[in-house]
């Protein structure tokens, strides 16, 4: 978005096709490694999606992360993002407050699975077609724009690389969309992590008096999560998992480390940024992870829809950053 390197994106596109194309057999055939049946992530189309994703797009280059950047990089010692994640809880919490608001007072369509009108074999191929048109446009902007290369941290070499990094982001493509497919056979629906950012602070809002019981985010299904222990709850565990891993990977890598000084405005950006991609994810039905990886993934049109406006998101929160003192990318940098 800031300088036309669309390494990045094209990795996502890789990893967006490989899911689909794991996800089409697993959903088609209905049956999951524990005998349950695996569900698709399909969202309903509405303005809380438009609104949710847009703020979460701004959030994202404020707050420094997405969600499982988030706890990623709590997870290698950076003391800033810790100021993310706790506004980021906070604004899920504020979001679940007002989540009947945004899906029922606010306009909603319907929730469309391209699978379901056209079946698999047509929406994968529509899927895949659109992934391909995406990457090719991204060739034809850095053959015109002519962006500096990307940034490539050392790496080490030989069989030691594939324990300390870097990985190429191909392989990392690769990677998160054979264990998201993994995801939805064992656990039954496909990865998502901030639902557990809301079920966190509720139930800390539920320890000091508040009844989150009674707002219309926690009826239904998801009433009986807030009174039961959070390793009930499979994205809990897959969350703390994320910390867990990443704080082995940078162990091993020897990239830990821990900031004692946070600059006041990146400080406030990262606080401003949190509570945007909280409230934003909830919104919207996740985040990138749940609603724009595992929604295109199960074929579901507001995965699309969900990435589109963050990307005006992104826009905005590109001009924004310099306010918090970060930095933006410029053509004349030698990396982005």
């Amino acid at each position: 978005m800031a300088v036309g390197q669309g390494e990045g994106l094209r990795a996502h596109a890789l990893m967006l096709a490989v899911a689909s194309l794991l996800f089409a057999p697993i959903l088609a055939a209905g049956v999951g490694l524990f005998g349950q049946a695996p569900e698709a992530n399909v969202s309903p189309l509405g303005v809380s999606v438009v609104v949710g994703a847009f703020l979460f797009g701004i959030g994202m280059q404020l707050g420094g992360a997405c969600a499982s950047g988030t706890l990623y990089t709590i997870g290698g010692g950076q003391s800033a993002i810790v100021l993310t994640f706790i506004a980021f809880v906070g604004g899920s919490v504020l979001g679940a407050w007002n989540w009947g608001f945004w899906t029922e007072t606010m306009p909603s369509g319907p929730a469309v699975s391209m699978a379901t009108s056209l079946g698999y074999g047509w929406a994968l191929a529509i899927t895949l077609g659109v992934l391909a048109a995406i990457a090719a446009a991204t060739v034809l902007i850095a053959r015109r724009r002519r962006p500096p290369p990307a940034e490539q941290p050392p790496s080490a070499g030989g069989l030691a690389r594939v324990l300390r990094g870097t990985w190429p982001l191909w392989v990392g493509a690769l990677a998160l969309a054979a264990l998201n497919a993994a995801t939805l056979l064992v656990k039954g629906s496909p990865w998502g992590i901030t639902s557990g950012f809301a079920l966190w602070g509720s139930k800390v809002a539920q320890g000091v008096g508040v009844d989150a019981g009674s707002w219309t985010y926690w009826s239904g299904d998801r009433a009986a999560s807030l009174d039961a222990s959070l390793l009930a709850d499979a994205t809990s565990v897959m969350n703390f998992s994320i910390v867990l891993g990443a704080l082995v990977a940078a162990g091993i890598g020897g990239s830990f480390a821990l900031h004692k000084h946070i600059p006041w405005r990146v400080a406030a950006g990262a606080l401003v940024g949190g509570l945007l991609m909280g409230y934003g994810a909830r919104l919207a039905y996740g985040c990138n992870i749940g609603a724009y990886f595992s929604g295109i993934a199960s074929f579901s049109l507001h995965g699309w829809l969900w990435g589109l406006t963050a990307l005006f998101g992104t826009y905005v929160g590109l001009k924004t950053r310099p306010l918090f003192g970060l930095k933006v990318p410029r053509p004349r940098d030698s990396t982005c």
